[in-house]
Formats: C-alpha cells, structure tokens, sequence
C-alpha cells in the first residue's frame, strides 16, 4: 500500500501545483520537472480513481470523447477549454491523448505513433461505464502489435560474429553508473515485481547482468510460432526475470521490458532487430520517475539481445550480446527508417488491462 500511497501523493502535489500555476492543458511541462510532470504511474493511478465508473456510454462518439477530455482536464486541475485546438497531442503540456476504449482494438488516425508521446486508454464496460485506465507510451504501442501492418521505424543488423556471448560495453552510461554508487551497502534487493521502476540497491550493474544471463546461452524456449513473436519473447523474458532472481515474471507491455533492472529483453531468430521509434542511442527522457535524482534516457537503457535457432518446437538459445542504449550502434548495423501508416489499428491482447494492484504489487481491499 505504500507504494500506491506514495504515487498518488505525489500525483496530488503535482496537480495542487498545476492548479496554483493557472496552468492550461497547452503550457508545456518539461520531463523532468519534479514539481509539475506526472509520470506515467501517477498519471495512470490518478486518473484510474477519478474516473472509475464515470458513465461515457451515454453519450455519442464524438461526444464522449469530447466528454472524456472534460473529465481528464477537471480530474488534473486544467481549466476546461471552450473547445479542444486539433494538435498532436491534445494534452500538449503533458504530452498525453487520450483514447476511449470499448473493444481490445486501438485505433489512431491521421498520425505517426510517437516515441515519447503518452497515450491514456480508458476502459469501458458494456454499460459504457468506466473500469480502468490505462497509461502507455508510443514505443509500449509498438511492441503491443501482432498484425504486422505496423512497420518500424529503426532496425538494425545483428552480425553473430564468433563468440557466443559478447559484452559490448565495459561500462554503464555515466548515469546509470551515479546510481549503482549510490548504492554504499553494494547488496541488491530485488522487489517481486520486475515491473516497477527501480530505486537504488535494486540495479545490477551492466557486468553483473552479463554474469548473470550469458549462463542461459544453451537453454531452451518453447516455439509457438514465427507469427507468434509476442508469446515467445514472453517465455525467454520469464527466463531472465528467473535468472536475475525475481519471485515472479510481469510483463506490462512497457519500454523497457524489466524496467526495474532498465532492461530490454530481444530474441532474434533472424538477423533484423526491430527498434521501434526510437534509436536505442537516443537521450530523449524516458516517462519514469527519477531514480536517486537522475533522468533515466533511452540510451542508458540496456539491452540483452539472445540469437536461437528453432527445431523441432523449440528455440535453442545459441548467442548473448549485452549493450548500452549509447553503445548500441558500435556493434550492430543501423538500417534506414521506414515510414509508418497514417491509420494504425492496434488490437489489444485480452489480459492488457489488468488490475492496478497487480501493477504496484498490491492488494488494495
């Protein structure tokens, strides 16, 4: 419970500040601005309580979407605009649109997936009434696809090269490097939920992930399929969330994959790495909040990347490469970007909206 309790102080502040400030949904709001930015958890636990059972059926499409823009702005202490400008995105201080979510099928018109940009689906019943809200970023939305008509943007060329496992950098990012030593004790308490962002004493340095996971080079995954990439990255991301200790496996279709070790988990089976939207050397901020002050950037994400070969049902892990966001492109080749449909239909997997208490880990009754 505390940990909810802390999210939604924080979340209370930040909107007290808001309304203080007679800020509008259009005065832009840096990314890390303790003071006024709500991450993606106090933005999603907040608005998931002001706007549970809010009645949106009622009202015709083009009107409850309007409806459900009146509700976010009072929810976040906004004064409610006479009429909402047509700009990408509509909550453009805090980088947010939001999306009306009757069926597990996401569509978004007339417009690029952005990396950065936040995207608050909010749930309805077949009553039309409000039972969950749902906060995710542009590169979340990318990995949530299964129909193939979404195409990267960045890819790049895994080279296997000699060694079946490689440590690509010696060292962690200058940042994630300020919070390893914060860490004096040096011990590694792990929380049970590999979901939640990580605190200090939490990480494992890049090294000792390297240690730590080159061990599951040989072993074996279940194949569900070439078409079913989702379900068996799913299998190899429960087998390092095992090796690197955590009582349980949780997978919230988020960037990066374990965000509590600042881990993104890839399995190749072929040489194209797709990236998403966004290049992993990249120092635009990531939507988390500050970790023992510092500003988590996409390049100081790492990446555990297994190369296997599928016989007989199964993927045999064959090949480890581990790398810093900021040294990824010193080992793999960048392909050319390629452009992106105008009109993206997303369908969302059944079990993507789930409770909040299993998001924090807790029981709430």
């Amino acid at each position: 419970m505390a940990i909810m309790e802390e999210v939604l102080k924080s979340a209370l502040e930040k909107i007290e500040n808001i309304k203080k400030r007679s800020l509008t949904i259009y005065d832009e709001i840096e990314v890390d601005d303790a003071s006024l930015w709500l991450t993606n958890d106090e933005l999603e636990a907040f608005l998931d309580i002001k706007l549970k059972n809010l009645d949106l059926g009622k009202f015709a499409l083009r009107t409850r979407s309007k409806e459900a823009k009146t509700k976010v702005c009072e929810a976040l202490n906004y004064p409610v605009p006479k009429s909402f400008k047509k700009i990408q995105p509509r909550f453009y201080g805090q980088k947010f649109d939001t999306y009306v979510q009757k069926a597990n099928n996401l569509q978004v018109w007339n417009e690029e997936l952005d990396a950065t940009r936040r995207y608050v689906l909010i749930r309805l019943n077949q009553k039309g009434l409000v039972t969950q809200v749902k906060v995710v970023t542009g590169s979340d939305l990318v990995k949530l696809d299964t129909t193939g008509t979404l195409t990267q943007k960045f890819q790049a060329r895994l080279d296997i090269g000699e060694n079946p496992s490689e440590l690509i950098s010696s060292n962690d990012t200058e940042v994630t490097q300020r919070i390893l030593n914060a860490n004096d004790s040096g011990k590694i308490t792990l929380p049970s939920n590999p979901a939640l962002t990580p605190t200090v004493g939490n990480l494992f340095s890049i090294k000792n992930l390297y240690d730590l996971l080159k061990t599951l080079v040989g072993e074996k995954i279940t194949d569900s399929g070439i078409d079913q990439e989702r379900n068996r990255g799913a299998e190899l991301q429960r087998l390092v969330c095992s090796k690197l200790g955590y009582q349980r496996y949780r997978d919230d279709g988020q960037f990066p994959d374990i965000r509590n070790q600042l881990l993104e988990v890839k399995l190749q089976t072929s040489p194209t790495i797709d990236l998403g939207l966004v290049n992993p050397n990249s120092e635009s901020l990531l939507s988390i909040p500050k970790v023992c002050g510092m500003t988590i950037r996409h390049c100081d994400v790492r990446y555990a990347l297994f190369y296997g070969k599928s016989q007989n049902g199964e993927v045999q892990l064959t090949h480890f490469f581990l790398t810093t966001g900021k040294d990824f492109f010193s080992r793999f080749q960048q392909f050319k970007g390629k452009g992106i449909n105008k009109k993206i239909q997303i369908p969302l997997r059944k079990d993507f909206f789930i409770d909040l208490e299993e998001t924090f880990g807790l029981d709430f009754d």
